[in-house]
């Protein structure tokens, strides 16, 4: 059976005058993306272990993100109840059905009101996992997925992610590695999300009059809650 996928690409060589891809020709892009080379790396990002995680931290922070290190899952609530409260922003709070969160004890901290889901046009505050960090430019990298709704990511005016340590790479070229890996581990033996988000700070535009604007276009504040899964 003819794919969706082939007919387009059919119908583009055919208007291109170009004749149906030979197997060869067709096996060496499928090459290149099984065993993908990284790029030029920067060497700011080769590094390791805590100096990788205060460099991530740098650099967030360097971009108006608030970041917080816990030692455990147990003290996420109180590091977002207390962010919250600083900004005096509400308390409700909408998570992805993240497997990633779910050893938050949200329930800990009374002042929060968290329910699961994508969100709607009230919520003002939502709560995601991340796939990876990356230190070179703190940067998180965001999946979508039935557990990761992309909306989270951008419509509540607050985005509290949350991820651990181990999941802070050196370069770009590591989370792509990492997404790669993550993909073979799929129900067929290969996966790739609809939309892959990197996403550096709250959202900022100074396309009018060269005036910094936070939340142009997504969220206006970003908190980042590290957990510590690797020690000092």
């Amino acid at each position: 059976m003819t794919t969706g996928r082939e007919t387009i690409l059919g119908n583009i060589r055919k208007s291109l005058n170009r004749g149906p891809l030979s197997a060869e020709r067709a096996a060496g892009p499928e090459h290149r993306l099984k065993a993908a080379k990284p790029n030029l790396v920067p060497a700011r990002g080769a590094v390791e272990g805590a100096e990788r995680v205060a460099l991530f931290i740098a650099e967030a922070e360097k971009v108006d993100t608030t970041v917080s290190r816990v030692a455990a899952a147990a003290e996420v609530p109180g590091v977002v109840a207390a962010y919250l409260a600083a900004h005096d922003l509400p308390t409700a709070l909408k998570a992805a059905p993240d497997p990633a969160l779910a050893d938050i004890p949200w329930s800990r901290q009374s002042t929060l009101a968290v329910r699961q889901g994508g969100p709607e046009g009230g919520d003002e505050v939502g709560v995601t996992g991340a796939l990876a960090g990356i230190a070179e430019t703190g940067t998180l990298m965001l999946v979508s997925g039935p557990h990761s709704p992309t909306t989270l990511n951008f419509l509540p005016d607050t985005h509290i992610a949350v991820l651990t340590t181990g999941a802070i790479d050196g370069t770009y070229e590591e989370a792509w590695a990492r997404l790669r890996a993550a993909g073979s581990e799929g129900p067929e033996g290969a996966f790739m999300p609809r939309t892959v988000n990197l996403i550096t700070g709250p959202s900022r535009t100074a396309d009018i009059e060269q005036t910094l604007l936070l939340g142009a276009h997504g969220p206006r504040r970003l908190l980042i809650v590290i957990i510590d899964d690797q020690g000092p």
